[in-house]
């Protein structure tokens, strides 16, 4: 019968005996709840979540806006317009301001969303039993009384009262400050112990180091021990990344050369004795035009925008800083199960003590298919091989799901290893639904990555009592030395031969034994175990991985796969997939203990596979690659995989396999656990700093060329060709309306034929100067050649001013579809498939617009209308800037393909 709820006052949980705990909760563990209860107490304690901080309102990240230098300098300016009567120009500074601050809200605010958006996929999901079924939840939809089911590796999702505990470990340094894992048991302890040594409980905000535990959640959401703990409740700020750093470097780098020709300006303006309060206006507004103020939101939007792009392609990315650092990823350490094959385990091949071998049919989770022997089907099984199907029916934790509504075709619970194994003794004739009732479970080892190994005790018909093991061949092999050396040589070889058809191979063994003491551990099973024999078990590769290995070599970047499995099986995959070439070597966990640091830095370039690892080994193999300087991306899915994850630049946790530990430890959740889903990410990370330098030269090359106009009329003699107003209009609305939008650009298509992004790749690097060396001398000739021309015409300098003010906006925009790409051209569709950009465009045109011919608009920017004919001219001078780099993108197209 399921359980009920009781409507009791909550007791100390950690003093209660299980009988007690089960009483008050009316439960049947073996069920856990039913669905009327679990309504009811949905009801009565709602959502497993806490309070979430409250979204930041309008009206601050408006005020914040104004939090700028800049902006002080602009407040500043319009001051000293006042005082020397320049009304209309302080009202003009100050509407700029204001719509700058509009613009970075409404910019500010998307991006909010965005991260937000993003945060509500990376929810934690826990296993449960409900109705007498394993059920798959998300932990805010655990009441009290529901049935955790845990194991290593798992994050603990509410506070819980042990009723089952094997080997159980539990990490409860973000509650208690116990720094090493915490043994547990389902012993009550008395009312007056502490939280830390509550051994029977476990705690929202821990996770599970070791073995495996049932526990009733008894306390959810704010009723929690975290949720009472403010202090651990804060949502904690992301610390600025590199690039955000160094971008605010740049930023007080240019800041302080604005100031420095903010002197000169005013210099070179009082020695040719202007008047002072319009020198001064100009020079305040030409400090104005090189701070780039819109490069912050420019770079929040682009981090957001690939962050978003990742998720659509099934990266969620946990930590900002991993979207700049996959740009620079040189090297990918990839495991192999799952990731780079299809995670579809099938047993195909069995070998048994003799030198017998067995083919098994049939692919994939569906029952079907028969055992044969030397191209004959069997037409019963034997009892050795009926033996070794039940060790490995019973030494197994998963489950396999027949086809119901919700599930097309069989489906396994648990690991895909395992559940291969299940589906081999469904082949082999056993029955599965009534195994585990005739040969109860009694005790256990549960596996262990260090050791490779898993036992289970069971009561058995024809035994006492009965230990299976199951492991990798060496490890299993070592406890049988009671089988004679000829009998284990034969199993090595054996097992080399089927790792080299790309096998992964299982051993099992057995032991008659009374006892299975975890204290002991497997070392008490030493010599006392008896071999049954080995399974081989085939996991197809993906079929899209080898084309993202090709890409990942075209971009430089060097796959390595490392692997618990046998390096000959490793190395076997990794050759199919290109990963390994004809001189690359593997390596196994022994002979990288052997290595020296220095031996294992001078091999890895030789080295394709790293084999039969261990989590620890992990964290070696990536801090001796960043000796190298390399920049690694390291995935991992077990809880031992966290030190590597939180060591490499770019950690990456699989989503579907990997434990929440290493989903915590990671900075990138791939919820597909595939390998090219990483390679995307990479494509993703370039794109947004592709499209941030894009933004960069843009800002810079156009600021630069007002800058240039201005310092070439006064060191020419002639008057200043624009007012401090439309200076200040071409930098914050002209520039404002498409910088942003910039960063909305999609990928050039060639990311990943580039060599991996420098680390200290500077901002203004020498090809984005050799481009400003070209677009800014052209803006600048454009746009003061039209001014000192027209000037000797004698027409009326207001006309001339207006008309040069007309060009500079023209410059702008023509400039802002070269910065779209570095070598494609920007004439065709290119425009067309950034809508943003073209909005932008449309936007700025329109306001241009408005400033030449809005009577108002004229009066606050010195403005006079402009006949619609002589537009034309203006916007066929303005093209130069585009033809000269579509010049220039040519040369380098055919430069390239000659090359090629």
């Amino acid at each position: 019968m399921a359980g009920t709820l009781s409507d009791n006052s909550d007791p100390l949980w950690h003093a209660l005996p299980v009988e007690q705990l089960q009483e008050h909760f009316a439960l049947d563990p073996q069920r856990g709840l039913d669905a009327d209860a679990q309504r009811r107490a949905w009801a009565r304690h709602g959502p497993n979540t806490l309070p979430e901080p409250a979204p930041k309102p309008l009206w601050r990240i408006f005020v914040r806006q104004f939090k700028s230098p800049l902006i002080y300098i602009l407040f500043i300016a319009a001051l000293l317009a006042v005082a020397l009567g320049h009304h209309g120009d302080a009202g003009v500074i100050l509407a700029v301001v204001l719509a700058n601050a509009l613009i970075g809200s409404f910019q500010e605010g998307r991006a909010e969303r965005s991260m937000a958006a993003l945060r509500k996929l990376a929810t934690l999901r826990v296993r449960v039993l409900r109705d007498g079924a394993e059920r798959v939840l998300e932990a805010r939809e655990l009441v009290p009384g529901d049935v955790m089911l845990l194991g290593a590796g798992d994050a603990v999702a509410a506070d819980a009262r042990l009723i089952d505990a094997a080997q159980l470990q539990a990490a409860e340094a973000a509650l208690t400050g116990e720094s090493v894992p915490v043994s547990k048991s389902v012993l009550p302890v008395p009312e007056a112990t502490g939280l830390a040594d509550r051994h029977c409980m476990l705690y929202s905000g821990t996770y599970i180091t070791a073995g495996r535990a049932r526990a009733v959640v008894v306390a959810t959401g704010v009723h929690t021990e975290v949720g009472r703990i403010a202090g651990l409740t804060e949502r904690a700020e992301e610390p600025k990344t590199p690039l955000e750093l160094r971008l605010e470097q740049f930023g007080r780098t240019l800041v302080a050369a604005a100031l420095g020709l903010f002197a000169l300006v005013l210099l070179l303006g009082l020695w040719r004795e202007l008047p002072l309060s319009e020198v001064l206006m100009v020079a305040i507004s030409q400090i104005v035009s090189m701070v780039p103020e819109g490069l912050p939101v420019a770079m929040t939007i682009a981090l957001a925008v690939g962050m978003q792009r990742m998720a659509e392609r099934g990266a969620i990315i946990r930590r900002l800083s991993a979207v700049e650092t996959l740009g620079s990823t040189t090297v990918i350490c990839s495991d192999k199960t799952g990731t780079l094959t299809r995670n579809e385990m099938t047993a195909v091949a069995l070998w048994l003590p003799g030198g017998r071998e067995l083919a098994v049919g049939g692919i994939g989770y569906a029952p079907e298919g028969r055992l044969s022997e030397g191209g004959q089907p069997l037409e019963s099984v034997d009892e050795n091989t009926r033996t070794l199907c039940l060790a490995a029916a019973l030494c197994n934790d998963a489950q396999l799901l027949p086809p119901e509504d919700e599930r097309v075709g069989w489906s396994v619970l648990g690991d895909p290893t395992e559940g291969a194994l299940l589906v081999l003794a469904r082949k082999a004739g056993l029955p599965l639904d009534t195994l585990r009732m005739t040969a109860p479970r009694e005790s256990e080892l549960p596996f262990d990555s260090d050791t490779k190994l898993m036992a289970t005790r069971h009561r058995m018909d024809d035994a006492p009592r009965r230990v299976w093991i199951k492991g990798a061949p060496e490890a299993v092999l070592s406890l049988c030395a009671a089988d004679g050396h000829a009998a284990l040589q034969a199993a090595r070889d054996a097992a080399e031969t089927m790792a080299t058809r790309a096998l992964r191979v299982l051993a099992f063994a057995t032991v008659d034994a009374d006892e299975l003491d975890p204290s002991a551990g497997f070392e008490a099973l030493a010599g006392r175990a008896r071999l049954l024999g080995l399974v081989g078990q085939i996991d197809p590769p993906r079929e899209e991985v080898k084309l993202s290995v090709a890409e990942c070599r075209a971009a430089g970047i060097r796959p390595i796969m490392v692997t618990g499995d046998h390096k000959l099986t490793g190395l076997a995959i990794a050759r199919e997939l290109g990963i390994a070439r004809d001189e690359a070597r593997a390596v196994d966990g022994h002979e990288l203990e052997r290595m020296g640091e220095g031996e294992l830095r001078d091999a890895l370039p030789h080295i394709a596979v790293f084999a039969r690892v261990q989590p620890a080994q992990k964290l070696r193999i990536v801090e001796a690659l960043q000796a190298r300087g390399e920049v690694v991306a390291m995935t991992g899915d077990g809880v031992n995989d966290a030190p590597a994850l939180a060591r490499a630049d770019a950690g990456v946790a699989m989503g579907v396999t990997g434990t929440e530990v290493a989903k915590n430890a990671a900075k990138i959740v791939i919820s597909d656990d595939n390998f090219a889903t990483i390679v995307g990410a990479v494509e993703e990370g370039r794109v947004v700093y592709g499209n941030l330098k894009k933004v960069i030269l843009y800002l810079f090359a156009t600021s630069m060329a007002a800058l240039l106009v201005l310092l070439t009329a006064l060191l020419a003699g002639y008057p200043l060709p624009l007012a401090a107003v439309q200076i200040l209009w071409i930098n914050i609305i002209t520039e404002g309306t498409v910088t942003v939008n910039l960063v909305m650009e999609a990928p050039d298509g060639d990311e990943m034929r580039r060599h991996p992004i420098r680390r200290d790749d500077p901002l203004l690097g020498r090809d984005l100067l050799a481009r400003v060396a070209l677009m800014t001398p052209t803006i600048a000739a454009v746009t003061f050649g039209w001014f000192a021309w027209r000037l000797s015409l004698g027409l009326p300098e207001m006309l001339v001013r207006t008309e040069t003010f007309t060009v500079l906006a023209m410059c702008c925009w023509f400039n802002v579809l070269n910065c779209q790409s570095a070598n494609a051209s920007a004439l065709g569709p290119r425009l067309l498939r950034n809508h943003w950009l073209a909005i932008g465009l449309s936007l700025s045109i329109a306001l241009q617009a408005a400033v030449l011919y809005v009577p108002a608009m004229n009066a606050l920017f010195h403005t006079v209308p402009l006949p619609l004919e002589s537009l034309l001219p203006l916007l066929a001078l303005a093209s130069l800037v585009l033809w000269v780099e579509e010049v220039r993108k040519l040369w380098v197209r055919r430069a390239r393909g000659s090359a090629a």
